[in-house]
């Protein structure tokens, strides 16, 4: 498709003086999701690994968790009057015998790229069984490795350097491996097509890993993160509450503000290794925060 990013002229004023140039900025279009023909879901997205978002955001709904319970998927043709394709409308097919979503008015499949939750009816709603509990999975990871993972995150990111406008999200192993990355306009569409990427790789549940994202902890990514069978999950700047109960809850680690040598360990700290000289600071019941060093 190409329509990642688009070219635009601007007037730039720096320190008093001003002057035209072109500048990058990232692409938002919307994506219709249907299913087996019938619509199902809007998203605002960044244009790429589509697929990847569409089979992931059926796995953060618990329609799907295996590579096989989605027989294809592709864009439909014909979305606009005079026929052509616009790659903003693709088709899944479910296999037989899979129970296909129940779409209300209640539970209103609408989302923002800002917002993976919005239009949904209540706490409730979203409270979606996982299929693969957590609480007793690894990984354990040591603070030294834990701590490198948003330059390694950021390293990897290829459109974001051109434009300065897309969240990642990164799958490492425990010796902070990268696995595969995905970048979007929004939070929870990149980690949709990260899920979406390991669905269709026969890799759920993503059992021993660990889910690096660029932005906030909401509780979306934690859900999605859960339904993924992801053990653990860590993002550069703050948890919400309701994304700390859900890890608690869950028995997913949950770290926060990971910047530089510091972060704050909100749930499940069980799987941090402090082994390697760190100070226990005095802190608030409930909060960890590890010193500089």
């Amino acid at each position: 498709m190409g329509r990642v990013t688009v070219r635009q002229r601007i007037l730039r004023i720096r320190e008093g003086h001003e002057g035209e140039r072109v500048d990058t900025l990232v692409v938002e279009e919307p994506l219709e999701i249907r299913l087996d023909g019938d619509p199902l879901s809007v998203t605002m997205r960044t244009p790429g690994n589509d697929f990847d978002l569409a089979t992931g955001f059926l796995v953060g709904e618990g329609v799907v968790t295996t590579e096989p319970q989605v027989t294809a998927v592709r864009y439909c043709a014909g979305a606009t009057a005079d026929g052509s394709n616009t790659y903003n409308v693709l088709d899944v097919t479910l296999a037989p015998g899979v129970s296909r979503p129940d779409v209300s008015l209640e539970r209103n499949f609408y989302t923002s790229s800002s917002c993976g939750l919005c239009g949904k009816a209540s706490l409730d709603a979203v409270r979606t069984k996982a299929h693969w509990p957590v609480h007793d999975d690894g990984p354990r990871i040591d603070v030294d490795t834990l701590t490198a993972l948003p330059d390694r995150l950021r390293e990897a990111q290829r459109v974001f350097d051109r434009t300065g406008g897309l969240h990642a999200a990164g799958l490492f192993t425990p010796e902070g491996e990268l696995l595969a990355l995905r970048e979007d306009v929004g939070r929870h569409n990149a980690v949709d097509k990260l899920v979406g990427w390991a669905l269709r790789s026969g890799r759920l549940p993503l059992r021993e890993t660990v889910l690096m994202v660029s932005g906030r902890a909401s509780f979306e990514l934690v859900q999605k993160a859960w339904m993924a069978g992801i053990p653990m999950m860590a993002a550069v700047s703050a948890p919400s509450s309701l994304a700390v109960d859900l890890a608690t809850e869950a028995g997913i680690t949950l770290v926060g503000f990971l910047r530089g040598s510091s972060m704050n360990v909100y749930a499940g700290r069980h799987r941090i290794l402090l082994e390697k000289a760190l100070t226990t600071l005095s802190a608030a019941p409930g909060d960890m925060r590890l010193p500089d060093r």
